[in-house]
Order: C-alpha cells, then sequence, then structure tokens
C-alpha cells in the first residue's frame, strides 16, 4: 500500500473576512473532491482571512500512480484561480 499525502498552503487575496474565507476554501474543497474523489480538508490556519493550509490523501498500490495524482490536483487547485498556492508540500509512504 501507497499513500501520498500534501499540504497546500494558500493565499487568497483581497478577502477581508474569515466568511469571505470559508466560502473560498469550501468551493476550492467541494471542486476537488466531486472531481478526483479524494480525501481533503482546511488543516490550518483557521482564524486567517487571507491564509489557508488545506491537505489531502491518495492511497493506492503505485508509486507513480500516487505521484500523478498529487502533481494533478496540486496543478488543479493552481487552475481554478480562485487563490494562490504558495507553497505545497508532498509525502508519499510506502506500508
Amino acid at each position: 500500500m501507497v499513500v501520498g499525502i500534501c499540504r497546500l498552503d494558500i493565499r487568497i487575496h483581497g478577502n477581508n473576512s474569515l466568511k469571505g474565507k470559508r466560502q473560498v476554501i469550501k468551493r476550492i474543497i467541494e471542486r476537488t473532491r466531486s472531481k478526483f474523489n479524494i480525501a481533503i480538508a482546511e488543516v490550518g490556519d483557521n482564524d486567517l482571512w487571507q491564509s489557508a493550509k488545506i491537505g489531502f490523501s491518495v492511497v493506492g498500490n503505485d508509486k507513480r500512480f500516487i505521484n500523478s495524482v498529487l502533481d494533478t490536483v496540486t496543478r488543479f487547485v493552481e487552475e481554478l484561480n480562485i487563490a494562490e498556492i504558495v507553497d505545497s508540500e508532498w509525502e508519499i509512504i510506502h506500508y
């Protein structure tokens, strides 16, 4: 079994409330979850207005497949043009 995890550091430009941030994060999470059927959630910077940390994970049998999914999901979130990805961190674990 191979598990891939990724954390995306997101910057939301022009946002001035937690309500606005929650709407942006909700759109990102819902669109990504529905397209890729992955586990995804906000995992940090919960009380900051213009930044967030989103984590997602993928499980499979092949390291190349997991790496490809992590890369594809990251590109998808970036191409949504809802928020800017400032940093990303990946890890692939073999069990």
